[in-house]
Parts: structure tokens; C-alpha cells; sequence
């Protein structure tokens, strides 16, 4: 099925990806393209409209990147945010003024009468971040919104479609945003908002049937949500053709290898092979601290261990890959032949033939993914759990990897997530765990003084995962979950919780 599409052309905006979930959260299929893609293959889309990004540029620079001028040409509504504004006012005419008193953060803004406005409140919030703006308008186009130091804060030329606007409708700090977007989607683009996850699924299983019919099918299972629903598309499309491989390196969280295998055995009644490898990977991590080279040696191994489970299988014809949209985006390739497993493991052993790699995911971004797994009925402890790194608990623990050290780790884990999902406070909260730190101190325990382990709490909200605020959790509810930790976890008489924000901290700690 051809969905109705909204091209979003990229000027390396820090919230490319953020603008293209908001078009789809208004159910309209939008796909990213850099922002020099040749007209021929923009106009083969057939694109409903146009929307063109932000990006760390002076239009009037020599060298810096332009729009076309022949998208212009096209009849279709076209929307610039931010540079995407000022880069078309550039190149239809209009000036690019450098501006005293820059604007950053919130900003009150005035809305005019505009198409693109209907039945929003005239005096609004958005979140401004520029320090050029538009100064004469190119021919056609008028005011359309104003702030106190920025009169030309949204534009349009109402008869050609094109709007632009100076402020970030794509973040929450604009309230009105999404409400914006959906003007320009329906009203001034035509829309009829036709991407739904179940009708994806449908199509999606429908075109696996026809790829893969009569072939043998492999897959990497890692029990995280991407591997998951991409295994059980291929289920529903191939049934027994297809045999999943997980490896159980033994650095999962609490439970988690043995609920995988109960979900895909048992509940989906997949050909799942389980490789318990705990002890191969721990001898090769025996001594390393750095993480950047736990990394490394964890993506080597997987690759050894699934090559070997591989050729027991036999000769498949297919690889399964849960590769999603922001993969594609990130590696700037439509082609990426990359494992998506518990990490990106770099590429295929070379003697690991497929007459095919097959990608069912690539058009999905995060959200969307899980939302596809609840249409296919997966489990949604599994469908939402909590984003896991690549290596998963071997960076979680600071320092050397020791199997104590990992047990240590997932039990206070486990209370933590138990504690925060018990009474909904988790709903808030974007990513919550728990980090083995390399650091001892002194304490008390009854009459005897310990010398163990201290453990950092990490709970963060954020919209995009690019910049984060740290969750504030109830103090009762972190009052329990340190005293049950030091109380039921044995080297542990010290617990904190970090405050740090993204940037200048990242969300994991290694």
C-alpha cells in the first residue's frame, strides 16, 4: 500500500527526526531526505508537501547549504522551520538580517489571521532559537506572526502554499505546534492521514509473504523490542521458515533470557535456538575496564557466537534485521548491512552468505515500533520496556566485569523498576536503572562496619533522547527503594541519585 508522503528535507537540524514523529504522530508517512536530493527523485515520491528543516547555517554564506530552487516549481505546499525559512526566503528573494539581540527559549508570540492558524489562540508561547531572521520578505509573502524583536516570526505567500515559520512548532515548548502541523498536513497539503499501524502490519506481513515464500529464514533475536516485532512479522509471514538465534551473553537484566524464550516458544511458537554463553563472554571480559573496549569485545563475540549457531542451522537464503528508521538516518545509507542485535556489531562475518537482508522495520521510528508490537499482541512488558544499551549490563557496571558484580546489579535494578512501576510513577519517566559504580565507602550495618559497593539511581524525562531533565521522583518512593536495596542486596550500604541533566552528562554513565 502507497501511503500519502511528506517529504522532510534535512539542513542537518538537531530535531530532523523530531519534526518527521510529529508528522506521523498526526498519522501522515513522512520520510527524511538530505536536503540536496536531485528533484527527479523528490517528484517521483509524489510528495503531498514539503517541509524544510532547521540547520546550524547562514543562508547568505557562501557555501551554505540552499533548497532547490526547482521544488518551488512543483505545486506542492512547502513549509520552513527556522533556517528552513530563511533558507527559502534566500533563494526567492528575500533578505537574511544578522540581529543584535538574539533570540533563545520561550518566547510570546502574536498569530495573525492564516490558514495555517485556524482556531489557535492569537496569543501564544513558542520556542524560539536563532540569531538571523527574515527582513524583507521575497515577493508574495507577508507577515503572518510577530514577536517583540522578530516581526517577520511567520510568513506565508498564500496562493503558492508556502509558509515558513522563524519558531520550533516540533518541540513542546510551542504548545501549539502539533495543532500548527496538522493545518499544514490536512488543510494545506490535502491529507487524509492513512499511516496507521494496522494497516502497516497488514501490508507489511502481506509483502514478507511474497519476499520470502519458500525460503529458509534467520534471525537475530535479542528480546529487545526492535529484534522482537521485526521476528514476529517474519513469524506471521513465514511460519517455520524462519529460525531465530538468541544469544544469551549472561548481561541481561533480571529474568530477561528466560522470559525471551518463554514469550517466542511458547506464546508465538517460534523455532528459537537459546545459546547460553554467560561464561564465554565473561572470560573475555575478565580484567577490561574500559568501556569503549567492553564495547568491542562484546560486538566480536556476538558476531563468533551467531556465526557458529548459524552454520548449524544450514544454508539460509534471508537475513532478518531489525533495523529502524533513525539506523537508516544516522548511517546516511539505505543499504547498511549492520546486525541489529544487542548492539550494532559492525557488519557480517564475510564468510556468512544471504542472497538477501531483509529490513522490515527501516521506515519506523522507536515509537512507532512499539506501537506495532501491541497490533501484533506481543507481550507489553516487552513491547515497552526500558531502552537497554548495546552491551547492556556490562556498561552499567563501572569498571571490571565480574558475574558478582552483575548479580549485584540486576537485583537492585529489579527493585528499582518494581518500585517505580508500582503505583504508575514510572508512567512519567522516560528511562529509569541502576548503576554499579566503581566507587566503596565506609557504612554501618547493625554493629559491624562494611566497606561495599555504592549504587547511582539514573531516571530521566525527555522527548527526543538528544537533551534530557532528570526525573523528580517522589522522595518516599526513593526512600523505599534505597532502604530496600541496602537492606536486600548484599554488598551495597550506599545508594545515590543522580541529578545531572543531558548535556553536559549523557543519559548511561558509560
Amino acid at each position: 500500500m502507497k501511503n500519502e508522503t511528506v517529504i522532510l528535507l534535512d539542513f542537518g537540524a538537531q530535531y530532523n527526526q523530531l519534526i518527521a514523529r510529529r508528522v506521523r504522530d498526526a498519522n501522515v508517512y513522512c520520510e527524511i531526505l538530505p536536503f540536496d536530493t536531485d528533484i527527479e527523485t523528490i517528484k517521483a515520491k509524489n510528495p503531498k508537501g514539503i517541509i524544510l528543516t532547521g540547520g546550524p547555517y547562514n543562508a547568505y554564506e557562501d557555501g551554505a547549504p540552499l533548497p532547490d530552487e526547482k521544488i518551488f516549481d512543483l505545486g506542492v505546499p512547502v513549509l520552513g522551520i527556522c533556517y528552513g525559512l530563511q533558507s527559502m526566503s534566500h533563494v526567492l528573494g528575500g533578505t537574511i538580517d544578522r540581529v543584535e539581540k538574539r533570540e533563545y527559549g520561550a518566547q510570546t508570540i502574536t498569530l495573525h489571521d492564516a490558514p495555517i492558524f485556524k482556531g489557535i489562540e492569537k496569543e501564544n508561547r513558542c520556542w524560539m532559537s536563532h540569531t538571523n531572521q527574515v527582513g524583507v520578505l521575497p515577493a508574495g509573502f507577508v507577515s503572518i506572526a510577530h514577536t517583540a524583536s522578530c516581526a517577520n516570526a511567520a510568513v506565508m505567500h498564500e496562493t503558492k502554499r508556502f509558509f515558513g515559520v522563524q519558531f520550533h512548532p516540533e518541540v513542546e515548548h510551542t504548545p501549539f505546534g502539533q495543532e500548527m502541523l496538522r493545518q499544514f498536513l490536512y488543510d494545506i497539503c490535502g491529507c487524509h492521514g492513512d499511516w496507521h499501524m494496522g494497516s502497516f502490519a497488514k501490508a507489511n506481513i502481506d509483502e514478507l509473504k511474497k519476499k520470502m515464500a519458500g525460503k529458509k529464514v534467520l534471525c537475530a533475536l535479542s528480546g529487545g523490542v526492535d529484534s522482537s516485532v521485526a521476528a514476529v512479522l517474519a513469524h506471521k509471514a513465514i511460519g517455520d521458515d524462519l529460525t531465530c538465534i538468541f544469544v544469551d551473553h549472561g548481561l541481561l537484566r533480571k529474568d530477561e533470557g528466560d522470559q525471551v524464550e518463554a514469550v517466542f516458544k511458547k506464546q508465538f511458537d517460534m523455532n528459537l535456538i537459546r545459546v547460553n554463553c554467560k561464561d564465554r563472554f565473561l572470560a573475555k571480559l575478565a580484567g577490561v575496564s574500559d568501556p569503549e573496549t567492553k564495547r568491542k569485545i562484546i560486538g566480536a563475540e556476538f558476531i563468533k557466537v551467531f556465526e557458529e549457531e548459524a552454520k548449524k542451522v544450514g544454508h539460509c537464503d534471508i537475513l532478518i534485521q531489525g533495523t529502524i528508521y533513525p539506523d537508516v538516518i544516522e548511517s546516511g545509507s539505505k543499504t547498511a548491512q549492520v546486525i541489529k542485535s544487542h548492539h550494532n556489531v559492525g557488519g557480517l562475518p564475510e564468510d556468512m552468505e544471504f542472497n538477501a537482508i531483509v529490513e522490515p522495520l527501516r521506515d519506523l521510528f522507536k515509537d512507532e515500533v512499539r506501537r506495532l508490537g501491541v497490533e501484533l499482541e506481543i507481550p507489553k512488558f516487552l513491547v515497552y520496556r526500558q531502552p537497554f544499551p548495546g552491551p547492556g549490563l556490562a556498561v552499567r557496571v563501572i569498571g571490571e566485569i565480574t558475574e558478582d558484580k552483575l548479580e549485584i546489579l540486576r537485583e537492585a535494578d529489579a527493585i528499582f523498576r518494581e518500585e517505580l512501576e508500582k503505583d504508575g510513577a514510572a508512567e512519567a519517566i522516560n528511562q529509569y536503572f541502576a548503576v554499579l559504580t566503581g566507587m566503596r565507602s565506609v557504612g554501618v550495618m547493625g554493629d559491624e562496619r562494611t566497606y561495599d559497593y555504592t549504587l547511582a539511581l539514573r531516571a530521566v524525562t525527555t522527548s527526543d533522547f538528544m537533551t534530557a531533565d532528570w526525573a523528580k521522583i517522589p522522595y518516599d518512593i526513593l526512600v523505599t527503594v534505597s532502604n530496600r536495596i541496602t537492606n536486600e542486596v548484599r554488598h551495597i550500604n550506599r545508594v545515590v541519585y543522580d541529578i545531572t541533566q543531558k548535556p553536559p552528562s549523557t543519559i548511561e554513565w558509560e
